[in-house]
């Protein structure tokens, strides 16, 4: 998939599609790869949870054996971790381990509605910048961190839609707009997304990109699925660059009526 007016990019680096896909969810690793194949993203995201850091070869989590390191930029994300230590650990792990430096930072101690701690997130992000990696923040929709987080030398900022998982599609519109108002990186809205209709009015508003797993994961048909979701980035994109018609109050005819009756 094409960005119509230049690529996203990311600290420096240039994607031409500006679909993120998660692995999480998917029947089999096969499916996962049949999916990416035909999703023309250009960025994964692995849960670390579910990779072998300790080169033994666990036959349980080889997942990075079904994914293309030259085809796509591995993005290793620190779901499960419950403060900014476990997060900074298993970026670290990671590294080790020989995964790029580039991190999803995530911690939510809330299993119920893994909402994002933005005190912990913050401190986390602090750190694996100044140590070198490359941090994707996922935060709730709060414009105010989001520019901390900016400040503090974030790649991008990652709000989410609705929580993970749920498919509500964007439930935070408002504070959204106002991050990518405010946005000195990109702005990928992450989590919630449950339709190509809600990927299409992220990108209508202006988001850079958005990162969906669970909506593509679970469908009858994923790759198709997958196939919808990067048309309707491209659309929602398109017609936020070329501009959107302007909201009223009041009605106003397609057709007009002066002289009609003359």
């Amino acid at each position: 998939m094409l960005s119509v007016k230049g690529p996203l990019t990311i600290a420096g680096h240039e994607f031409k599609s500006r679909l993120i896909l998660g692995t999480g969810k998917f029947s089999s690793p096969e499916k996962m790869r049949e999916t990416l194949d035909a999703s023309g993203a250009e960025m994964v995201t692995v849960a670390l949870r579910r990779v072998d850091l300790s080169g033994k070869h666990d036959p349980f989590a080889n997942i990075l054996e079904f994914i293309d390191p030259k085809r796509y930029r591995i993005l290793p994300n620190t779901s499960g971790a419950m403060n900014a230590e476990e997060a900074v650990r298993l970026a670290r792990l990671a590294r080790a381990a020989g995964l790029p430096n580039w991190v999803k930072l995530e911690i939510h101690p809330d299993p119920r509605y893994l909402l994002p701690d933005p005190v912990e997130t913050l401190k986390a992000a602090e750190i694996l910048v100044q140590e070198g990696f490359i941090v994707l923040p996922y935060i709730n929709a709060d414009p105010v961190l989001a520019k901390r987080l900016q400040d503090v030398g974030a790649a991008t900022v990652m709000p989410l839609g609705s929580p993970i998982g749920s498919n509500r599609g964007i439930q935070t519109r408002d504070q959204i707009g106002i991050i990518i108002e405010q946005a000195t990186v990109p702005v990928v809205v992450d989590a919630g997304l449950g339709a190509p209709s809600h990927a299409a009015e992220a990108m209508e508003m202006g988001a850079d990109a958005v990162l969906i797993n669970t909506a593509v994961a679970v469908a009858d048909d994923p790759a198709g699925m997958a196939r919808a979701f990067q048309k309707a980035i491209e659309a929602g994109r398109m017609a936020f660059e070329i501009g959107l018609a302007a909201r009223l109050h009041t009605a106003s005819a397609t057709s007009p009526l002066t002289a009609f009756l003359e």
